[in-house]
């Protein structure tokens, strides 16, 4: 089983499939979402997200803020590039 991950930007869709696991820059710090994550809904702050695949390949990019979903292991990023 794995998390399902949608990223979603005013202009496109920056990504959506699963991955391992993924870092955001929270209002209050970085945090990580593991698989079994409790449901959340978070800001975010300008910094950098980064994603692991579920072959182990990191992805990272800077977003200027936005905010984070998670429920029932599928995360929503509404990001600002």
């Amino acid at each position: 089983m794995s998390l399902n991950l949608k990223i979603v930007s005013p202009e496109k869709v920056v990504f959506d499939g699963n991955v391992e696991s993924v870092v955001v820059p929270g209002t209050l710090g970085r945090f990580e979402i593991l698989l079994g994550h409790a449901p959340i809904i978070s800001s975010l702050e300008k910094g950098e997200v980064e994603y692991t695949l579920p072959n182990g390949e990191k992805t990272h990019f800077d977003i200027l803020g936005g905010f984070v979903e998670v429920q029932k292991n599928k995360i929503s990023l509404c990001v600002e590039l």
